[in-house]
């Protein structure tokens, strides 16, 4: 441990591939986050759409986790999982969240802040119906965040439902659907030498947005 300690203590990086200023990013954020993610795409970063959910619970306690960002638009980010899960009590107990997109080889970041509500039924059937049959198969068989006592209970459990869809259309199950994360500030987060880093702020001030610089 000692060993691993000294090593990571002494890990450095000096930030050179880009900058970020106030007059070269969109008035609109949701233009810039496209913008950057186009170019991530371009960069063919992988996992580009991993992003990390941030979430609290009534009780002030937080807990993250990467998820898949599936759809964007208009200042809304939409994920999907389990309404049972530990990440949808939170956000039922606590509708405030973050997201953070981290891309490394173009030495950025986006953190969002904002608020979360489930889906309407239609978009979720509407991605559910798209997915793999596998994937499909895995949404009805896991009671995602429930203790289990060995994976081969797991597995028991994805060989019954593949034995009761055997042939059939497989539907949405009533635990699984999406998330709509409606975002009301950005900062935008470019890598630069000695952590003097460009942090590019957008805050929600009723229907406009303000635009400013933060310290590193």
């Amino acid at each position: 441990m000692d060993e691993l300690n000294k090593y990571i203590s002494k890990l450095r990086e000096d930030f050179t591939k880009g900058k970020l200023n106030k007059e070269d990013v969109h008035q609109n954020p949701a233009i810039q986050f496209e913008t950057w993610l186009n170019q991530a795409v371009e960069a063919k970063i992988p996992e580009v759409q991993a992003m990390t959910l941030s979430t609290v619970s009534k009780n002030n306690s937080p807990s993250s986790r990467i998820v898949y960002l599936r759809e964007f638009g208009e200042n809304q980010f939409y994920f999907y999982g389990n309404y049972g899960s530990r990440k949808a009590l939170q956000l039922k107990e606590n509708s405030s969240a973050c997201l953070n997109f981290f891309w490394p080889q173009l030495e950025r970041q986006i953190r969002i802040e904002g608020h979360v509500k489930i889906c309407d039924d239609a978009i979720s059937d509407s991605y559910f119906n798209g997915r793999p049959i596998e994937s499909k198969i895995g949404a009805w068989a896991s009671q995602q965040s429930e203790e289990l006592d060995s994976r081969e209970e797991l597995d028991k459990c994805v060989e019954k439902f593949k034995n009761k869809f055997d042939g059939q259309e497989i539907n949405r199950p009533p635990y699984w659907g999406g998330w709509v994360f409606t975002a009301n500030y950005y900062e935008f987060w470019q890598g630069r030498k000695s952590r003097l880093h460009d942090r590019i702020c957008y805050n929600l001030k009723n229907t406009d947005w303000s635009i400013n610089r933060i310290a590193p």
